[in-house]
């Protein structure tokens, strides 16, 4: 069977065909138009891209340069505020230290020991490069990151120097607390010493007799540094030296009365009618009324330097308390210590009674400086603003 003859193609319409051959002629033309166009101007798009990409990248140099610079700076000042940081650590240590020591050499001082709370520089915190080895730190991929890291190290930084500075200024307060308990001792030493000296010297007597001899001094001049509380120290130990040194002085000296309770005087020191003559005659100590066998004490220590029958005075014992001073107590009627024996204080050394030269039971008294007789009475009444402990 015969195959079919091929159908010729259908021929576009007219309209259709001339769209279509305008469309391709557009397009053919635009074509044609970009190709002249980049092979016309091709190498000045080139360059204008190039110029953009190379504006970009300059300012992106720019920007990381600048970063990099204030980076810089900011690193600079974080390690000089660290540097400074351990520097105020170190010395805040050391004055804690410091002021430790002189707390315990307060303690030793009656009266100085200040009450006081010394902090610990373990509440503040320090620096990795003062605290010991750096932790490992993660690397940063950016200036921006690192700088909002060393931003943090920064606040942490500022931290520390605002518990520095309160604590630089507690520990000023603690100085000047420790100066001002020292200033207060010597203050004290210094008022009671100024007593012991006035009781001392309303006995007549010098406390520069009581010093101790001593031999040349001398050696180089180093003065003292300008610190508040070395000067204070110094002076406060020299005060209580000497209050110490005033106040042996004083319970050295006859202050005690040698019969207890209320003295009744029967006879006075100085000038009187003598009870057997009647006429003038100086009578060398006082007369005290008191009961034969009432016990006599020492009213001051000392050795005994006599205990014998006496002429005038009866049965006497006296006893030399050194530096020129002696006290005798006479018309006994008898001895409670020997020649050569110590006694302190309050001692009994022997018993009233009416031997010698004498009209009836009282206790004679007398007190001797260099030999010369004075007025036991001066030590008495200055001895009568003391308190002693029996």
């Amino acid at each position: 069977m015969p195959s079919p003859a091929p159908r010729s193609p259908k021929p576009l319409p007219r309209p259709r065909l001339a769209a279509a051959l305008g469309l391709g002629l557009t397009l053919t033309t635009a074509w044609a138009g970009a190709a002249s166009y980049y092979l016309i101007f091709h190498d000045e798009v080139l360059a204008r891209f190039v110029s953009r990409q190379s504006a970009m990248q300059y300012t992106y140099e720019e920007r990381l340069d600048t970063l990099q610079r204030a980076l810089d700076r900011a690193t600079s000042d974080h390690a000089a505020t660290r540097g400074s940081l351990e520097s105020r650590l170190s010395t805040l240590a050391e004055r804690q230290a410091l002021i430790e020591r002189r707390q315990g050499v307060l303690s030793g001082i009656p009266g100085a020991a200040a009450e006081i709370d010394v902090p610990t520089t373990g509440s503040i915190p320090v620096p990795e490069s003062a605290a010991g080895p750096a932790r490992a730190q993660k690397p940063f991929p950016t200036p921006e990151l690192r700088m909002q890291s060393d931003d943090r190290a920064e606040s942490r930084d500022g931290l520390a120097v605002a518990r520095l500075a309160r604590m630089e200024r507690s520990l000023d307060r603690m100085a000047e607390g420790q100066s001002r308990a020292l200033s207060r001792v010597a203050k004290a030493a210094g008022r009671s010493a100024d007593r012991f000296r006035d009781l001392i010297a309303r006995t007549g007597l010098s406390p520069a007799r009581f010093e101790p001899a001593m031999g040349g001094i001398g050696g180089p001049l180093v003065p003292l540094s300008a610190d508040a509380f070395e000067a204070n120290l110094a002076e406060a130990r020299r005060q209580i030296d000497e209050e110490t040194h005033l106040r042996r002085v004083a319970a050295a000296l006859p202050f005690r009365q040698p019969l207890p309770g209320e003295i009744a005087y029967t006879s006075s020191f100085g000038t009187r009618l003598d009870p057997f003559t009647r006429m003038a005659a100086l009578h060398t100590g006082v007369d005290m009324r008191a009961e034969t066998g009432a016990p006599a004490r020492a009213t001051a220590g000392g050795r005994v330097s006599a205990a014998e029958y006496a002429g005038g005075y009866g049965n006497m014992v006296e006893v030399d308390h050194g530096r020129g001073l002696v006290t005798r107590y006479a018309h006994l009627s008898g001895y409670a210590v020997s020649v050569g024996q110590r006694v302190e204080a309050g001692s009994v050394v022997g018993f009233v009674g009416s031997t010698g030269r004498s009209t009836g039971s009282h206790l004679h008294y007398e007190t001797r400086i260099d030999g010369e007789p004075v007025d036991p009475q001066r030590f008495l009444r200055a001895g009568a603003e003391l308190t002693f402990a029996d």
